[in-house]
This record gives structure tokens, C-alpha cells and sequence, in this order.
């Protein structure tokens, strides 16, 4: 099930007074804001994500996020300009290596970026996960977390009231009853927090670089298990990703269920799309 692209239209209020626009180029990937490829006037290109309707904070906040990922040696897309309604990036590499070395890259810069630990797991506020608040208030355990604002925060939206009865969401909350049974303990690491296949481009030199972060404080696998489901990431980046961080007994057989999150938020924004209610009542199943 693909789900559609946001089509807002292009407005030259998205850009700052100072930004000439001599021609626009929609981009496509991305399911929760529009982007365009912009030539200014003045010879350069940058990338706008942006629309009127933007949720307040929404762009300052992705801003912060990829600021801070760079400080911790990711690389990232330059930030440019940050308003309510848009947000300006330098513009990297349109076209991706994508071969052994790439992913090998890209796998060790993300070990690298989990070497970074907290005593606890959220962030310094809230943040957002496509259109809906990423709920980040601190928490020393790592399973209370999880369960509360990545699986049962989803609950209550609408969306996931439309996609699932109140069975479903009995089920869910007797899995996160159970979690410390189901994941072992690790430490909070410094995650991206929306690493799926379309969030990992390249950089002007061919290196793997990053964007449309969600950070937080939050457990490795968990970080991997979008990466590991949503498909598009070959092994190559998980065995590189091993090598610097190497992984804890059985992580392959708990992707799906960390991947949880990820599942619930499409409903929440979404409602009944495709499968995924059925996938997530799948998950519970096996895991309860």
C-alpha cells in the first residue's frame, strides 16, 4: 500500500524576501510535507520543505534536529532559513550511489551516532513524527518510554480509533505490559528517530547523509527496526552497523515488534489504509 504524497502548491511566500526563484522542481519521497528543488537567481540551488498549513514549530524543530545530528558527526543537509511555514536546506546530491561502499557508510555513521548515551530516554521537548506530536518527556526506563509515547501515545488519535477496535487496542496495551520480557535492557542512544530509506541521501561527494530527523534519546534497535522493515536498506548496512556496535542475541527476530511504532503512527495519520491494521494485530499476535 503506497501512501499518497502531500501536494501543496508551490508558493513563492515559502521562501525568504532575499531568494530569487528562477525555476521549481517538485520532489517526491516524502509523505508528510511538500519539498521542491529551487535554482535561485543567483546560481545556486536550495531544497524548501514547506506548506501554509504547517503545523506551528514543526520546521524549527526538524531544523534543531539536524543541527544537533551534525554536532554528533552526521552529516546533514546545511540549514539555510526556518519559518512556520517553511524550511530551507542547501541542496545536496540528487542521485544516490547505491552500492556496497554507500551502505556500508551509511551503516557506521549511524553505529557512531548510537555511541552517544543518555541515563535517560526522550529529549529536551517534544517533537514530531510526520504531522503528529513525537511525544519525547524524559523517563529512566527505557520499556515505560517505549510503551508510553511510541505505542500507546498512537491510541487516541483519531486515525488509529478508525483502524482499530477496542480489542486491538486491549492487545497492544497487554504487549506493553510485557515488554521487559520481550526486549532486554540497553541504554538510551542518540537516534535519528525516522530512519527509513528516503531519509538517507548523498551528499555532493557520494557519502551517505541524513535528513528528516525525529532525535531523541531512545534504544538502538530501535532506531534499526524501521530502517530493517520498511525496506530499501540492504544488509550491507546493518553488517557495517555490527561491526562497530555488534548486536545483542535475537535483535532480527524484535525488529517487527519495535517497528511497532512506526506502524501505529501511519494509522494515526492515516486511518484503515492498506494492511496495516492487520500487520500490527500480526505483531501483537507473535509476540504475545
Amino acid at each position: 500500500m503506497t501512501i499518497d504524497e502531500p501536494e501543496d502548491d508551490w508558493s513563492p511566500d515559502l521562501l525568504p524576501a532575499s531568494m530569487s526563484p528562477m525555476a521549481v522542481a517538485r520532489l517526491h519521497g516524502g509523505v508528510a510535507n511538500s519539498t521542491w528543488l529551487i535554482d535561485l537567481a543567483d546560481g545556486t540551488q536550495v531544497v524548501v520543505k514547506g506548506g501554509l498549513n504547517a503545523p506551528p514549530g514543526l520546521f524549527q524543530t526538524e531544523a534543531d534536529g539536524l543541527n544537533v545530528l551534525r554536532e554528533f558527526g552526521l552529516r546533514t543537509p546545511g540549514v539555510i532559513s526556518v519559518g512556520d511555514t517553511a524550511l530551507i536546506l542547501q541542496a545536496l546530491n540528487a542521485d544516490l550511489p547505491d552500492d556496497d561502499r554507500f551502505w556500508e557508510s551509511a551503516g557506521r555513521a549511524v553505529a557512531r551516532l548510537h555511541q552517544n548515551t543518555s541515563p535517560r530516554f526522550g529529549w529536551e521537548r517534544d517533537g514530531w513524527l510526520g504531522r503528529l506530536v513525537q511525544s519525547n518527556g524524559w523517563e529512566l526506563d527505557g520499556h515505560r518510554f517505549f510503551a508510553e509515547n511510541r505505542i500507546l501515545r498512537y491510541l487516541a488519535e483519531p486515525g488509529a480509533q478508525r483502524a482499530l477496535d477496542a480489542s486491538d487496542r486491549a492487545a497492544l496495551e497487554r504487549l506493553c505490559a510485557g515488554l521487559p520480557n520481550l526486549v532486554p535492557e540497553s541504554p538510551a542512544v542518540l537516534t535519528h528517530g525516522d530512519l527509513w530509506r528516503n531519509n538517507i541521501i548523498a551528499d555532493v561527494d557520494g557519502n551517505p547523509a541524513f535528513i528528516d530527523p525525529a532525535v531523541c534519546w531512545m534504544w538502538a534497535e530501535a532506531e534499526l527496526s524501521m530502517a530493517y522493515c520498511t525496506g530499501g536498506v540492504p544488509d550491507r548496512f546493518f553488517g557495517a552497523y555490527h561491526e562497530l556496535r555488534p548486536p545483542t542475541d535475537g535483535w532480527r527476530e524484535r525488529m517487527e515488534l519495535l517497528n511497532l511504532r512506526e506502524l501505529l503512527s501511519v494509522v494515526a495519520h492515516f486511518g484503515p489504509v492498506g494492511d496495516y491494521a492487520e500487520r500490527i494485530r500480526n505483531v501483537v499476535k507473535r509476540f504475545m
